[in-house]
């Protein structure tokens, strides 16, 4: 008998591979999100894992705002290219003209709450029944209360108060018609964990992980890149600084950090001696208020 046992990354890719497995089996037409975000690219090489030779059980889809980093979006085609999987895409900008939307207006005037919409739409476009995500629970106060599989009701919306046990790694994906399901194979990972996977299996990434020189504003205490989906005013401070992301998200909601980490060995030193969780540090769409995240997942939100 072998006494070799999984260290606790191979234990954490294990539960991922089971859940993808889980998802291939318990529904008819699953899709998996991805964005070119560093979360996204671990799913996808997870699913390379539980599923090669064979092609994946689900395509790939973006919500794309249209407010995204240019390099997550160059990553994100280069990467459903290079494994030769399906890639959907749908634009929020279409959705806003289609529902004649109003798009929230301000200085950082983000589509985010928007991709909602979107995403719903794509859910009855294509008849999904669950949605793969890569959301984890030491992101945000309201995704630690999310399961691995969590239902969402046939207007796409969330019920912290009404979810399902999840005991010896059981998941029940049972829905009624109209019904889907959101799950999160990296929920219990942390952001330390991910980027010693991602060094691990030698996962590559958009180079916006790492430090580069940018033109950031300075807002608040935070450096946020400059573009033209952001509104300057003449007496803003912008300056170029070396900054590398913990997390990528739009370009109108997403604040970069002030690094020197230019390999991953300097990303995992960093991480270890920060007390501030990633979208903690660097997300002003979670701070519109303490209840901010639950709120666009109770609509049908990620």
């Amino acid at each position: 008998m072998s006494k070799y046992r999984l260290d606790y990354l191979e234990q954490l890719e294990s539960e991922s591979i089971h859940i993808f497995r889980e998802v291939a089996g318990q529904f008819e037409r699953p899709a998996l999100l991805f964005s070119g975000g560093k979360d996204s690219i671990v799913l996808v090489h997870l699913a390379l894992k539980a599923f090669r030779p064979g092609k994946f059980p689900f395509p790939l889809m973006h919500i794309d705002t249209g407010h995204n980093f240019p390099e997550a979006l160059a990553f994100r085609d280069k990467l459903a290219q290079t494994i030769d999987e399906k890639l959907i895409v749908r634009k929020v900008e279409d959705t806003i003209k289609a529902k004649h939307l109003t798009e929230p207006k301000g200085k950082f005037a983000s589509r985010n709450a928007l991709q909602t919409y979107t995403l719903l739409d794509a859910i009855d476009e294509f008849k999904l029944d669950a949605c793969i995500g890569g959301a984890r629970r030491d992101e945000e106060k309201a995704r630690a209360k999310e399961r691995i599989f969590s239902v969402r009701d046939e207007f796409g919306q969330w019920d912290p108060k009404l979810q399902r046990p999840e005991l010896w790694n059981i998941y029940n994906g049972k829905i009624h018609k109209g019904e889907n399901v959101r799950v999160f194979p990296i929920s219990n990972w942390t952001e330390l964990d991910i980027w010693n996977y991602i060094k691990k299996e030698n996962i590559d990434l958009p180079s916006i992980y790492f430090a580069h020189n940018r033109e950031v504003l300075e807002h608040e205490g935070q450096l946020v890149a400059t573009s033209s989906f952001i509104k300057l005013d003449a007496t803003d401070k912008v300056s170029v600084k070396k900054v590398r992301y913990r997390t990528v998200g739009d370009m109108t909601c997403t604040a970069a950090v002030e690094s020197n980490a230019t390999t991953i060995d300097d990303i995992i030193s960093e991480i270890t001696a920060t007390k501030t969780s990633e979208r903690g540090e660097t997300r002003i769409d979670d701070k519109v208020s303490e209840a901010a995240m639950e709120d666009r997942k109770k609509n049908g939100y990620f």
